[in-house]
Protein backbone atom coordinates (compact mmCIF):
# COMPACT_ATOMS: atom_id res chain seq x y z
CA UNK A 1 0.00 0.00 0.00
CA UNK A 2 2.80 2.33 0.82
CA UNK A 3 5.31 2.80 -1.97
CA UNK A 4 6.68 5.23 -4.77
CA UNK A 5 8.03 4.02 -8.05
CA UNK A 6 11.57 5.15 -9.33
CA UNK A 7 13.12 4.77 -12.61
CA UNK A 8 14.16 1.01 -13.87
CA UNK A 9 11.90 -1.00 -12.07
CA UNK A 10 13.40 0.55 -8.76
CA UNK A 11 11.02 1.81 -5.82
CA UNK A 12 11.04 2.92 -2.73
CA UNK A 13 8.95 2.24 0.23
CA UNK A 14 7.23 4.56 2.32
CA UNK A 15 5.63 2.27 5.11
CA UNK A 16 8.23 3.31 8.00
CA UNK A 17 11.01 5.60 8.46
CA UNK A 18 13.91 3.33 6.59
CA UNK A 19 12.37 4.67 3.17
CA UNK A 20 14.19 1.56 1.60
CA UNK A 21 15.07 1.60 -2.09
CA UNK A 22 14.22 -1.64 -3.82
CA UNK A 23 15.35 -3.08 -6.75
CA UNK A 24 14.13 -5.50 -9.19
CA UNK A 25 13.63 -9.30 -7.54
CA UNK A 26 14.78 -7.81 -4.16
CA UNK A 27 13.12 -7.25 -0.68
CA UNK A 28 13.44 -4.38 1.45
CA UNK A 29 14.96 -4.21 5.07
CA UNK A 30 12.15 -5.84 6.86
CA UNK A 31 12.14 -9.18 4.74
CA UNK A 32 8.17 -8.34 3.72
CA UNK A 33 8.14 -6.54 0.17
CA UNK A 34 9.20 -8.26 -2.88
CA UNK A 35 9.72 -5.59 -6.04
CA UNK A 36 8.59 -7.86 -8.89
CA UNK A 37 8.66 -5.39 -11.96
CA UNK A 38 8.51 -2.33 -10.64
CA UNK A 39 5.35 -3.42 -8.44
CA UNK A 40 6.06 -3.84 -4.61
CA UNK A 41 4.30 -7.08 -3.35
CA UNK A 42 3.51 -7.59 0.70
CA UNK A 43 4.63 -11.35 0.56
CA UNK A 44 3.55 -11.80 4.06
CA UNK A 45 0.03 -11.55 3.81
CA UNK A 46 -2.02 -14.12 5.74
CA UNK A 47 1.29 -16.19 6.63
CA UNK A 48 1.15 -16.80 10.24
CA UNK A 49 4.11 -17.52 12.23
CA UNK A 50 2.68 -17.92 15.51
CA UNK A 51 -1.12 -17.83 17.17
CA UNK A 52 -2.67 -18.00 20.38
CA UNK A 53 -5.42 -16.71 22.55
CA UNK A 54 -3.37 -14.91 25.34
CA UNK A 55 -4.69 -13.01 28.25
CA UNK A 56 -4.42 -9.69 27.38
CA UNK A 57 -2.28 -9.00 29.99
CA UNK A 58 0.67 -10.56 28.47
CA UNK A 59 0.47 -8.04 26.17
CA UNK A 60 1.30 -6.42 28.32
CA UNK A 61 -1.92 -4.15 28.72
CA UNK A 62 -3.03 -3.74 32.14
CA UNK A 63 -5.53 -1.34 31.58
CA UNK A 64 -7.75 -2.38 29.04
CA UNK A 65 -10.33 -4.88 28.78
CA UNK A 66 -8.45 -6.00 32.00
CA UNK A 67 -8.72 -10.31 31.83
CA UNK A 68 -9.82 -10.79 28.62
CA UNK A 69 -8.32 -13.09 26.15
CA UNK A 70 -7.08 -11.94 23.27
CA UNK A 71 -6.05 -14.03 19.49
CA UNK A 72 -2.53 -12.83 19.22
CA UNK A 73 -0.74 -13.60 16.25
CA UNK A 74 2.47 -12.83 14.41
CA UNK A 75 4.04 -13.11 11.03
CA UNK A 76 7.46 -13.02 10.22
CA UNK A 77 9.85 -10.31 9.64
CA UNK A 78 10.59 -6.65 11.55
CA UNK A 79 12.11 -3.29 10.58
CA UNK A 80 14.47 -3.22 13.49
CA UNK A 81 16.95 -5.58 13.88
CA UNK A 82 17.42 -5.70 18.16
CA UNK A 83 19.86 -7.62 19.02
CA UNK A 84 18.24 -8.45 22.31
CA UNK A 85 15.33 -9.97 20.50
CA UNK A 86 13.08 -12.50 23.03
CA UNK A 87 11.47 -13.41 19.90
CA UNK A 88 13.80 -13.68 16.96
CA UNK A 89 12.56 -17.34 15.98
CA UNK A 90 9.57 -15.86 14.85
CA UNK A 91 10.78 -12.57 13.34
CA UNK A 92 13.31 -13.84 11.38
CA UNK A 93 12.03 -17.59 10.65
CA UNK A 94 12.10 -18.87 6.72
CA UNK A 95 8.26 -18.32 5.73
CA UNK A 96 8.25 -21.15 3.44
CA UNK A 97 6.06 -23.99 4.24
CA UNK A 98 4.08 -21.31 7.09
CA UNK A 99 0.13 -21.54 7.29
CA UNK A 100 -1.94 -18.75 5.90
CA UNK A 101 -5.02 -17.15 7.45
CA UNK A 102 -7.16 -15.24 5.33
CA UNK A 103 -8.85 -12.27 7.02
CA UNK A 104 -11.93 -13.56 7.60
CA UNK A 105 -10.60 -16.70 8.89
CA UNK A 106 -8.82 -14.96 11.59
CA UNK A 107 -12.44 -13.26 12.75
CA UNK A 108 -13.85 -16.68 12.64
CA UNK A 109 -11.23 -17.89 14.77
CA UNK A 110 -11.53 -15.23 16.85
CA UNK A 111 -15.27 -15.79 17.65
CA UNK A 112 -14.69 -19.69 18.10
CA UNK A 113 -12.10 -19.13 20.50
CA UNK A 114 -14.42 -16.42 22.73
CA UNK A 115 -11.52 -13.72 22.10
CA UNK A 116 -12.58 -10.22 23.30
CA UNK A 117 -10.42 -8.89 20.53
CA UNK A 118 -7.56 -9.90 17.85
CA UNK A 119 -3.93 -8.93 18.84
CA UNK A 120 -1.24 -7.99 16.35
CA UNK A 121 2.30 -9.74 17.89
CA UNK A 122 5.27 -11.57 17.99
CA UNK A 123 7.39 -9.82 15.67
CA UNK A 124 6.21 -5.92 14.24
CA UNK A 125 2.82 -5.88 13.08
CA UNK A 126 3.76 -2.92 10.62
CA UNK A 127 5.52 -4.85 8.58
CA UNK A 128 2.16 -6.67 8.52
CA UNK A 129 0.05 -3.42 7.38
CA UNK A 130 -2.16 -4.91 4.71
CA UNK A 131 -3.08 -8.12 6.74
CA UNK A 132 -4.12 -5.57 9.94
CA UNK A 133 -5.85 -3.55 8.23
CA UNK A 134 -8.04 -5.64 6.34
CA UNK A 135 -8.47 -7.66 9.14
CA UNK A 136 -8.85 -5.20 11.91
CA UNK A 137 -11.90 -3.43 9.53
CA UNK A 138 -13.35 -6.48 9.58
CA UNK A 139 -12.83 -6.95 13.19
CA UNK A 140 -14.65 -3.64 14.42
CA UNK A 141 -17.71 -4.90 11.88
CA UNK A 142 -17.78 -8.03 14.67
CA UNK A 143 -17.43 -5.76 17.53
CA UNK A 144 -13.77 -7.18 18.13
CA UNK A 145 -11.36 -4.51 19.55
CA UNK A 146 -7.87 -4.74 17.97
CA UNK A 147 -4.56 -3.71 19.57
CA UNK A 148 -0.94 -2.99 17.69
CA UNK A 149 2.18 -4.56 19.79
CA UNK A 150 4.71 -1.99 18.46
CA UNK A 151 7.96 -0.73 18.38
CA UNK A 152 6.17 2.32 16.85
CA UNK A 153 8.44 2.84 13.62
CA UNK A 154 6.17 3.53 11.05
CA UNK A 155 5.36 6.39 8.87
CA UNK A 156 2.55 9.00 9.82
CA UNK A 157 0.66 8.08 6.49
CA UNK A 158 0.77 4.57 7.61
CA UNK A 159 -0.48 5.16 11.07
CA UNK A 160 -3.57 7.77 10.36
CA UNK A 161 -4.20 4.49 7.87
CA UNK A 162 -4.74 1.82 10.18
CA UNK A 163 -5.55 3.76 13.73
CA UNK A 164 -9.31 4.64 12.94
CA UNK A 165 -9.51 0.93 13.31
CA UNK A 166 -7.42 0.32 16.28
CA UNK A 167 -8.62 0.17 19.94
CA UNK A 168 -5.11 -0.05 21.52
CA UNK A 169 -1.35 0.96 20.70
CA UNK A 170 1.15 -0.77 22.97
CA UNK A 171 4.35 0.91 21.97
CA UNK A 172 7.79 -0.16 23.30
CA UNK A 173 9.84 3.07 24.01
CA UNK A 174 12.78 0.97 23.89
CA UNK A 175 15.73 3.90 25.62
CA UNK A 176 15.34 7.90 25.54
CA UNK A 177 19.06 8.60 24.43
CA UNK A 178 20.50 8.14 20.46
CA UNK A 179 23.18 5.58 22.03
CA UNK A 180 21.05 3.68 23.84
CA UNK A 181 18.31 3.10 20.18
CA UNK A 182 21.37 2.31 18.40
CA UNK A 183 22.34 -0.31 20.53
CA UNK A 184 19.00 -1.60 21.41
CA UNK A 185 17.49 -1.32 17.82
CA UNK A 186 20.27 -0.29 15.32
CA UNK A 187 18.23 2.77 14.82
CA UNK A 188 19.36 6.14 15.92
CA UNK A 189 16.16 8.83 15.22
CA UNK A 190 13.84 7.38 17.56
CA UNK A 191 11.18 10.59 17.37
CA UNK A 192 9.25 9.07 14.90
CA UNK A 193 8.39 6.94 17.53
CA UNK A 194 7.71 9.44 20.35
CA UNK A 195 5.44 11.32 17.66
CA UNK A 196 3.69 8.22 16.83
CA UNK A 197 2.62 7.18 20.32
CA UNK A 198 1.76 11.39 20.64
CA UNK A 199 -0.64 10.86 17.66
CA UNK A 200 -2.20 7.96 18.72
CA UNK A 201 -3.15 9.45 21.90
CA UNK A 202 -3.83 12.66 21.40
CA UNK A 203 -4.80 13.22 17.98
CA UNK A 204 -6.96 9.81 17.83
CA UNK A 205 -7.59 9.23 21.13
CA UNK A 206 -6.71 5.99 21.28
CA UNK A 207 -5.31 3.54 24.37
CA UNK A 208 -1.43 3.88 24.42
CA UNK A 209 0.50 2.22 27.06
CA UNK A 210 4.40 1.97 26.77
CA UNK A 211 6.89 -0.66 27.69
CA UNK A 212 10.44 -0.14 28.19
CA UNK A 213 13.14 -3.47 28.82
CA UNK A 214 15.06 -2.32 31.23
CA UNK A 215 18.46 -3.64 29.93
CA UNK A 216 21.78 -3.53 31.96
CA UNK A 217 24.72 -1.02 30.92
CA UNK A 218 22.09 0.41 28.23
CA UNK A 219 18.85 2.06 29.08
CA UNK A 220 19.45 1.58 32.80
CA UNK A 221 20.83 5.05 34.25
CA UNK A 222 18.38 6.79 36.17
CA UNK A 223 18.46 9.72 34.16
CA UNK A 224 17.46 8.38 30.54
CA UNK A 225 14.98 6.82 32.85
CA UNK A 226 13.74 9.80 34.59
CA UNK A 227 13.68 12.22 31.18
CA UNK A 228 11.86 9.01 29.99
CA UNK A 229 9.09 9.24 32.37
CA UNK A 230 8.69 12.92 32.08
CA UNK A 231 7.92 12.46 28.75
CA UNK A 232 5.35 10.17 29.28
CA UNK A 233 3.87 12.55 31.74
CA UNK A 234 4.10 15.43 29.73
CA UNK A 235 3.31 13.96 26.70
CA UNK A 236 0.75 10.76 26.75
CA UNK A 237 -0.53 12.31 30.26
CA UNK A 238 -0.04 10.76 34.06
CA UNK A 239 -2.59 8.00 33.73
CA UNK A 240 -0.87 6.32 30.97
CA UNK A 241 0.71 3.43 32.28
CA UNK A 242 4.60 2.59 32.26
CA UNK A 243 5.92 -1.00 32.10
CA UNK A 244 9.07 -1.03 33.12
CA UNK A 245 10.21 -5.04 32.22
CA UNK A 246 13.51 -7.15 33.15
CA UNK A 247 15.71 -7.91 30.14
CA UNK A 248 16.36 -11.60 30.39
CA UNK A 249 19.77 -12.55 27.94
CA UNK A 250 18.22 -13.36 24.13
CA UNK A 251 20.23 -13.89 20.79
CA UNK A 252 22.51 -11.60 20.05
CA UNK A 253 23.02 -10.38 24.15
CA UNK A 254 23.61 -13.23 26.08
CA UNK A 255 26.50 -11.61 27.39
CA UNK A 256 24.86 -9.29 29.20
CA UNK A 257 23.36 -10.45 32.78
CA UNK A 258 19.24 -10.19 33.85
CA UNK A 259 18.09 -7.29 35.19
CA UNK A 260 18.21 -7.04 38.96
CA UNK A 261 15.22 -6.65 40.45
CA UNK A 262 16.68 -3.51 42.63
CA UNK A 263 16.93 -1.76 39.03
CA UNK A 264 13.58 -2.36 38.05
CA UNK A 265 12.03 -1.03 41.59
CA UNK A 266 14.41 1.77 41.24
CA UNK A 267 12.71 2.43 37.91
CA UNK A 268 8.98 2.15 38.95
CA UNK A 269 10.18 4.77 42.10
CA UNK A 270 11.95 6.92 39.37
CA UNK A 271 8.27 6.79 37.26
CA UNK A 272 6.23 7.76 40.40
CA UNK A 273 8.54 10.63 41.46
CA UNK A 274 7.98 11.90 37.86
CA UNK A 275 4.29 12.08 38.49
CA UNK A 276 3.15 8.71 36.64
CA UNK A 277 0.22 7.43 38.53
CA UNK A 278 0.79 3.88 37.49
CA UNK A 279 4.14 2.12 36.89
CA UNK A 280 4.65 -1.58 36.60
CA UNK A 281 7.49 -4.44 36.87
CA UNK A 282 7.23 -6.66 34.19
CA UNK A 283 9.04 -10.38 34.15
CA UNK A 284 8.87 -10.75 37.90
CA UNK A 285 6.09 -13.14 38.46
CA UNK A 286 4.84 -12.16 42.33
CA UNK A 287 6.30 -8.93 42.40
CA UNK A 288 3.93 -6.65 44.48
CA UNK A 289 4.47 -3.97 41.59
CA UNK A 290 2.47 -5.55 38.81
CA UNK A 291 -0.55 -4.77 41.06
CA UNK A 292 -2.58 -1.85 40.22
CA UNK A 293 -3.14 0.73 43.38
CA UNK A 294 -5.13 3.47 43.62
CA UNK A 295 -3.31 6.44 42.60
CA UNK A 296 -4.94 8.53 45.75
CA UNK A 297 -4.78 6.18 48.14
CA UNK A 298 -2.51 3.39 47.56
CA UNK A 299 -4.86 0.89 48.14
CA UNK A 300 -5.11 -2.45 46.04
CA UNK A 301 -7.25 -2.57 43.42
CA UNK A 302 -5.72 -5.15 40.74
CA UNK A 303 -3.74 -8.02 41.98
CA UNK A 304 -1.86 -9.96 39.71
CA UNK A 305 0.15 -13.01 39.10
CA UNK A 306 2.44 -12.70 35.83
CA UNK A 307 -0.40 -12.55 32.93
CA UNK A 308 -3.35 -13.44 35.70
CA UNK A 309 -5.63 -11.41 37.99
CA UNK A 310 -6.51 -12.74 41.00
CA UNK A 311 -8.71 -9.91 42.34
CA UNK A 312 -10.60 -7.03 40.43
CA UNK A 313 -11.98 -4.36 43.04
CA UNK A 314 -12.59 -1.82 40.92
CA UNK A 315 -16.12 -0.56 40.68
CA UNK A 316 -17.69 1.11 37.72
CA UNK A 317 -13.84 2.18 37.25
CA UNK A 318 -13.73 3.84 40.62
CA UNK A 319 -11.93 2.87 43.88
CA UNK A 320 -14.29 1.32 46.03
CA UNK A 321 -11.75 2.64 49.19
CA UNK A 322 -12.09 6.22 48.13
CA UNK A 323 -13.95 6.90 44.78
CA UNK A 324 -11.23 8.28 42.73
CA UNK A 325 -11.62 7.31 38.93
CA UNK A 326 -9.29 4.76 37.32
CA UNK A 327 -8.34 5.32 33.70
CA UNK A 328 -8.88 1.59 32.59
CA UNK A 329 -10.89 0.57 29.67
CA UNK A 330 -13.93 -1.78 30.38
Amino acid sequence: MFYEKLNNEVVRCTLCPRYCIVKHNQRGYCGTRLNKDGLLYAVDYGVVSSIANDPIEKKPLFHFYPGSLVLSLGTFGCNLRCPGCQNWQIAHIDPDDRPNLTPDECIALAVKEHSKGIAWTYNEPTVWFEYTYDTAKLAKEKGLYTVYVTNGYINQEALDTIVPYLDAYRVDVKGFTEEAYSKIAKIKDFKPILSNAIRAKKYWGIHVEIVTNVTPTINDDELQLKNLALWIKEELGPDTPWHVTRFVPHYELQDLYATPVKTLERAYEIGRESGLRYVYIGNVPGHKYENTYCYSCNNLLIERYGFYIERFLIKEKKCPFCGAEQDIVM
